[in-house]
């Protein structure tokens, strides 16, 4: 693996933990929201995943298909475009889903 691809993989991992770190005492999408450095924070994490996955190389995304890569960078795009139409409860969703999952996935791609 390339030292850049494992800068981004770092920096996926530790946007994913910061977003874990800031949600952690958080119950639901509507305390979520109504806490807007949590918020604002959260989703400048997600920007930041999005960003890493974009430079990761074709070798890592292409080896790693169960991962939606394209899903995330879509909702990447859609954070920093459509900011004002982010639906809290969708982000929440994403939080309590899939970040976990991302998590287990990035950090077997770094351990392999």
């Amino acid at each position: 693996m390339s030292e850049k691809d494992r800068g981004n993989l770092a920096a996926i991992l530790d946007s994913v933990n910061k977003i874990q770190a800031f949600t952690s005492a958080i119950s639901n999408a509507e305390n979520f929201y109504s806490d807007i450095r949590t918020f604002d924070a959260t989703l400048m994490n997600f920007v930041i995943i999005g960003e890493s996955i974009a430079r990761l190389s074709e070798e890592i995304t292409k080896a790693n298909p169960h991962i939606e890569w394209q899903k995330i960078k879509g909702f990447r795009n859609m954070i920093a475009h459509d900011y004002f139409g982010i639906d809290a409860e969708e982000v929440w969703q994403i939080i309590q889903q899939y970040v976990p999952l991302l998590k287990t996935n990035i950090q077997q791609i770094i351990e392999s």
